[in-house]
């Protein structure tokens, strides 16, 4: 904040601070976060795994209704706090189903949620890559010791549950501590793919739903690891509390045969009756 100089009058330097004062009182008087009041086209907190099957979803749903979702893609850990905090969303996609679980202990969902995929992670290899893809990450734990593999790309574990998945498969093979100064994090798994894809790292451990893209097939091959070197990804979406009724028919709609047809394309394993 400038300096008020003493050349300035006096009524103004009172001014000044009487202004101060009422913005002040201002702040203290704001609401706390509460629920957020329904857009017309309402916000969609997305992990970041769903870049391409939710945006598709996304335009099939707006096809078959004339309306529209604005869809927001980061970690799910990050929007956790935003709602928390009392970011304007209306539907979370989460990639892990504990980050629901919170939202709702606080009273900030409309229900508990529901599972609508399970994710799976691979092992991807960029086009020149001295690492070769494989569903136990074998020859990655031998690039490890012979020294062909220099840096690794995951998304970080303490925010993006790919990244959780990533470190437990990693450690299953007893490779975390061996990677230590060797990971490269991403903020989102989609920033860690991006590494991946870049060439800068040798390898990545991403999410199947990036892999199985266009542009990063394209560009390398990958191998979905063996499920049991990890936790399931068990991925859950919730109404906030406020949704409107665009976000709840949008909602609903991911639960219809064709969405769950699109995240099925893009790799992940649907939920059962019993999820």
């Amino acid at each position: 904040m400038a300096q008020v100089t003493s050349s300035m009058p006096v009524a103004v330097r009172l001014s000044l601070s009487g202004l101060i004062a009422l913005l002040g009182g201002l702040l203290l008087l704001a609401p706390r976060p509460g629920p957020v009041r329904a857009a017309e086209v309402p916000v969609v907190a997305a992990a970041a795994d769903l870049q391409f099957a939710l945006a598709e979803v996304a335009e099939a749903f707006s096809r078959a209704t004339s309306l529209r979702v604005r869809l927001a893609l980061g970690s799910s850990g990050n929007f956790t706090r935003q709602i928390i905090q009392g970011a304007p969303f209306e539907v979370f996609f989460s990639a892990d189903e504990g980050y629901v679980r919170e939202l709702a202990e606080r009273s900030l969902t409309a229900d508990n949620g529901r599972i609508y995929a399970i994710g799976r992670l691979v092992l991807y290899a960029p086009t020149g890559s001295p690492v070769q893809a494989d569903p136990d990450m074998d020859d990655l734990a031998a690039a490890v010791a012979d020294g062909r593999l220099r840096k690794l790309a995951i998304a970080n574990p303490d925010h993006a549950p790919y990244g959780r998945a990533a470190r437990a498969a990693l450690t299953r093979k007893g490779l975390w501590e061996k990677l230590q100064g060797r990971l490269v994090f991403g903020e989102n798994i989609s920033q860690a793919a991006q590494f991946a894809l870049s060439g800068t790292v040798e390898a990545g451990v991403i999410a199947q739903s990036l892999a199985i893209s266009d542009r990063m097939a394209r560009a390398g091959t990958f191998a979905v690891l063996h499920p049991s070197l990890y936790p399931p990804l068990r991925q859950k979406m919730v109404l906030l509390r406020g949704a409107g009724q665009t976000a709840r028919r949008f909602y609903e709609y991911v639960q219809s045969e064709p969405a769950r047809a699109a995240f099925e394309r893009y790799g992940f394993a649907l939920p059962t009756k019993a999820d």
